[in-house]
């Protein structure tokens, strides 16, 4: 299979996971404008599972190190798989919320409240559960973002005031997604072999093997999670099955393409994490926040009415995320 071996690539695949991370939800964004979140979220889900597919039988299938794909899911403990399994039910819970957050409050409040906040609990359970890095830059690099957060949430105040209109539903869907969503890295990172991709401990799984299993339990989970939603939406009428099978193919790939997209960050930051660590790895991944404010700022003009004051929040925001992330690439190096 396909390994990272350095350090400069790891950090340059999670920087690849941000982008896409924090991209994913422009797909949202534009099903949004015929399509209902909850029949779009089907989609997303669909091409995250394709793509961890594809991914296990290509890159997670060549190659003389490590375990290939199928051995590898054969030879897994049952604990192992169940913990994989068990973050992909707990990222769909969150996913779910946030895609509410993003319908209700727009991309440059949703992700960073709810992954700004995921970031911050997800690095320290992470280093918790794999102490790997310099504390010190780490937690430094997390307390920048923490800040940054509440610049960013300062800055929706203001701006909500002007508009008239506060979604404090929003915000606190945000939250709740932001604290379940700091738990599911660590059930999945501990299915792995961290220290040792290249022979990995037996009953142990691959960065491949565990994400697919991780999607089985964001696909097989939604019939749960998603079907309450459709039925008791947190904003909007009910939607039925029916409503998504009468979508046009075209609507269908624009959701499909969000989860090919989010997948292609998640099998990267999970490779990664051989190198970077855990906590690093993931750190950089939830980096996704900058990302999807630059995207609400710059291109759907999420603020564009904004005051001077605002974009001053706004403007400090980035730059104490910058310089944030600097610090967490450091704690690696």
């Amino acid at each position: 299979m396909f390994i990272v071996n350095n350090y400069p690539l790891a950090i340059i695949f999670c920087f690849i996971t941000m982008l896409c991370w924090g991209s994913w939800g422009n797909t949202q964004k534009l099903a949004g404008k015929t399509w209902r979140y909850e029949l779009f979220y089907w989609d997303y889900v669909i091409g995250i599972l394709l793509f961890s597919l594809v991914s296990a039988l290509t890159l997670g299938s060549v190659g003389s190190e490590g375990r290939s794909f199928i051995p590898d899911l054969s030879q897994a403990e049952w604990g192992n798989i169940g913990s994989a399994f068990g973050g992909g039910v707990i990222f769909n819970a969150a996913n779910i919320l946030l895609a509410t957050a993003i319908s209700l409050a727009g991309l440059s409040v949703a992700f960073p409240v709810g992954i700004g906040l995921a970031l911050v609990l997800g690095v320290i359970i992470n280093y918790l559960g794999s102490a790997k890095g310099d504390p010190l830059f780490l937690f430094g690099g997390v307390a920048l973002v923490t800040v940054a957060i509440v610049l960013n949430a300062l800055a929706y105040n203001k701006q909500a005031k002007m508009a008239r209109k506060v979604s404090s539903k929003g915000i606190v869907i945000s939250l709740l997604a932001g604290v379940l969503m700091s738990f599911f890295y660590r059930f999945v990172a501990a299915s792995m072999d961290l220290d040792n991709f290249v022979n990995p401990a037996s009953g142990k799984m691959t960065p491949y093997t565990a994400m697919f299993v991780f999607s089985c339990g964001i696909f097989i989970s939604n019939f749960i999670f998603n079907t309450i939603v459709m039925k008791k939406p947190f904003e909007g009428a009910p939607v039925a099955y029916g409503d998504y099978f009468r979508g046009k193919f075209r609507i269908h790939l624009v959701g499909i393409l969000g989860g090919l997209i989010w997948g292609l960050g998640n099998a990267f930051n999970l490779i990664a994490a051989g190198k970077a660590g855990a906590a690093i790895s993931y750190g950089l991944g939830q980096g996704a926040t900058l990302v999807s404010a630059l995207w609400g700022v710059f291109v759907w003009k999420e603020f564009k009415n904004a005051t001077n004051g605002t974009k001053g929040y706004l403007f400090a925001m980035f730059l104490l995320f910058l310089a944030g992330i600097g610090l967490i690439i450091a704690a690696g190096s």
